[in-house]
């Protein structure tokens, strides 16, 4: 068993490189080599949510995917709960959500969210409670046997969410899932978010473009220097435990957006941090 104490995350002078040219989300070097990110080290605790942001190219989705064993550092380590990446992928410690629901048409939201589980061989009773425990996590028991088309766009990222703790992971891996909803459904499906990660304990690795969105969402919010990535700041976020939506129009959800601003484009954010740990 993992010690409870053991990082959810732990990445070490990680460095990605491609080879090839005219990439938009690289760096390029003299022998056509890009590197994607450079000598970035981080850590995420368990129940942790963690935001990373910057410039389109900065390397946000890369860092996502070696973390989620989708691809390899060309330099230094990447551990999920003090194993190698690749033994988390395998031992299921994760789940993943991207910005397309991926749900297959053909299968009715309670197979799509019972997929993981039956390609893992649980037993159909057990399959069958999970669902339906999911179902009312999400807020979708009455949709069970609806198919994806019969969905909002809201609708169906709910059910990927809970496609994506089906094998109750500790740790959620989430690459802009909401960039494609309306401003409206996205920031109920924020405060959705928030209320599952809550009640499941679960760390997450967040990424978006989205300032607002990482504030309301984080305790820490990482910010990324364009390319090559690095990690140019980190902001804590010190809003507690009670993310309602009156936070949004708090004067430390302010201060919040305005250091996350600030570190993006440079300038100094310690005062608008300390505005924010202080109230």
């Amino acid at each position: 068993m993992t010690d409870s104490s053991q990082h959810a995350v732990e990445i070490v002078g990680v460095t990605k490189t491609f080879a090839g040219t005219g990439s938009k989300r690289a760096k390029s070097q003299g022998d056509g080599t890009v590197v994607a990110l450079d000598d970035v080290s981080l850590t995420v605790s368990p129940g942790e949510f963690v935001s990373l942001i910057g410039p389109s190219g900065c390397g946000k989705s890369t860092l996502l995917r070696l973390i989620g064993d989708l691809d390899e550092p060309t330099a230094g380590t990447v551990s999920v709960f003090g194993k190698t990446a690749r033994q988390a992928r395998i031992d299921q410690d994760y789940g993943i959500a991207f910005q397309s629901a991926g749900l297959l048409p053909w299968r009715s939201v309670a197979a799509n969210i019972e997929l993981p589980l039956a390609l893992h061989r649980f037993g159909a009773r057990e399959r069958r409670d999970r669902v339906a425990e999911l179902l009312s996590l999400v807020g979708l028991s009455d949709f069970g046997d609806k198919y994806p088309e019969q969905l909002s766009g809201g609708m169906q990222q709910r059910v990927a969410i809970a496609r994506s703790l089906a094998e109750k992971p500790r740790l959620l891996l989430m690459d802009e899932p909401f960039g494609a909803l309306d401003e409206m459904t996205r920031e109920r499906m924020q405060s959705e978010l928030v209320r599952i990660c809550a009640e499941t304990g679960a760390a997450v690795v967040f990424v978006t473009h989205s300032i607002p969105e990482a504030v309301f969402l984080s305790d820490r919010v990482v910010v990324m220097s364009p390319r090559p990535g690095r990690i140019r700041e980190i902001v804590p976020v010190a809003l507690g435990d009670d993310r309602g939506e009156l936070l949004r129009e708090d004067s430390r959800f302010f201060a919040g957006v305005t250091a996350v601003r600030e570190a993006l484009h440079g300038a100094p954010a310690a005062s608008a941090v300390r505005g924010v740990e202080s109230r």
